[in-house]
């Protein structure tokens, strides 16, 4: 502890609701918020809400028990069907979060005689499925589908039997980019490699109706495909939770032989429930085009006044300032203002690479935008980073 630098050292903060949407306190001191992933501004919604408040008055706040015991309730299956149906996969199955989700998600797809090809920016939560696996681990330059396709085409001429698996999101989390989803399918699929993508930040928001970016997907003519899909009900769907959808014969597998399946306790009803009001909610309005519009706006506002271009066309727009100083200082420019936006240093970021994440909401007020611009002021320098 004592060699952590300062600059690199985290804590914990409480923030309460505030009087408005998309408001948090601190403190008492308001705080609109620029940093959540409740991109849809659904966690409270009222629809989600009273879907919350009556399961937990009917059920209970816990499950109890896992799925395979006691803990699957009706709730659990309407969702999965739900999700099953607007995603056009054949079956899935709900997990308490999202680090679980991933972890079964490597696990039943690779083992120690198996090679991983992963996104050299992938989320922890696989990397961690990856080390559990025994798999070995090669990692491809950030969404470079040249890179990934000739470390494929190496790894099966060195061993043409070898079980292969791509692991990608459908929008990074700290660098709001992008693969071609398409591309990259078709690209696993030609080399005889299972892709496994992870749709966290991109569900409600990105693909058809908010689909995410592997909607249809499913290994049709002229297609690639998606061995499984894992997705979380903490980002857009306002809720809390995770699952994997793929097709009957992988979720089989998952819920007879996976342990971050079978070891722990179900999804508590009340996320349930909210998750399948949100998901009512995001099909009879979807908000993701409305959002998209106003990120590019921001963007080129962002863009106009100095700063390097936030990559991506998503809703998470990092700032990068490579500096950790200049980051946190950022964020502490924008919290005398008003506006809660974070400053994300390494190890989550890589190194000389830290940044001020700015997330969009459908939900924020007009006027959010002009309020940023003047609490960033100009940029410190003229040697940022290029996004």
């Amino acid at each position: 502890m004592a060699l952590l630098p300062e600059q690199r050292r985290r804590g914990l903060r409480s923030f309460e609701p505030g009087q408005a949407a998309a408001q948090l306190q601190v403190d008492g001191a308001p705080l609109l918020d620029l940093a959540s992933n409740d991109y849809l501004g659904l966690s409270c919604h009222p629809a989600v809400v009273a879907a919350a408040q009556a399961a937990a008055a009917l059920e209970g706040v816990g499950a109890g028990a896992s799925r395979l015991v006691s803990g699957s309730r009706p709730g659990h299956q309407a969702l999965e069907r739900a999700l099953a149906t607007w995603l056009g996969r054949e079956r899935v199955l709900l997990f308490p979060s999202g680090f679980q989700a991933n972890l079964a998600a490597v696990l039943a797809l690779a083992d120690r005689h198996s090679l991983v090809l992963a996104d050299r920016l992938i989320h922890h939560s696989l990397l961690t499925g990856v080390r559990a696996s025994g798999a070995r681990l090669q990692r491809f330059a950030h969404n470079d589908l040249n890179d990934l396709g000739r470390r494929l085409q190496l790894a099966r001429q060195a061993r043409p039997g070898q079980r292969l698996l791509v692991l990608s999101e459908s929008l990074f989390s700290m660098q709001g980019t992008s693969p071609d989803v398409g591309t990259l399918a078709a690209l696993c699929q030609g080399h005889g490699a299972a892709l496994l993508l992870d749709e966290a930040h991109a569900l409600g928001v990105l693909g058809p109706s908010g689909r995410g970016l592997g909607y249809g997907l499913n290994g049709a003519k002229d297609q690639g495909e998606i061995a499984l899909l894992s997705g979380t009900f903490g980002k857009a769907f306002g809720s809390g939770g995770a699952f994997l959808a793929g097709d009957a014969l992988v979720m089989e597998w998952l819920l007879q032989f996976s342990g971050p399946f079978r070891y722990t306790t179900a999804l508590a009803p009340p996320l349930a429930a909210a998750a399948l009001a949100a998901l009512g909610q995001i099909q009879a309005n979807p908000l993701g085009p409305a959002l998209l519009q106003r990120a590019r706006r921001w963007r080129g506002a962002l863009e106009a006044a100095g700063w390097p271009r936030p990559p991506g066309l998503g809703p998470i727009l990092p700032l990068l300032v490579g500096d950790d100083g200049l980051a946190l200082e950022l964020q502490q420019r924008l919290e005398a203002a008003g506006l809660l936006g974070v400053a994300i240093r390494p190890p989550t970021v890589p190194e000389g690479s830290a940044r001020l994440r700015l997330v969009l909401r459908a939900d924020l007020p007009l006027g959010s935008l002009e309020r940023l611009l003047t609490a960033l002021g100009s940029p410190p320098g003229q040697n940022l980073p290029c996004s």
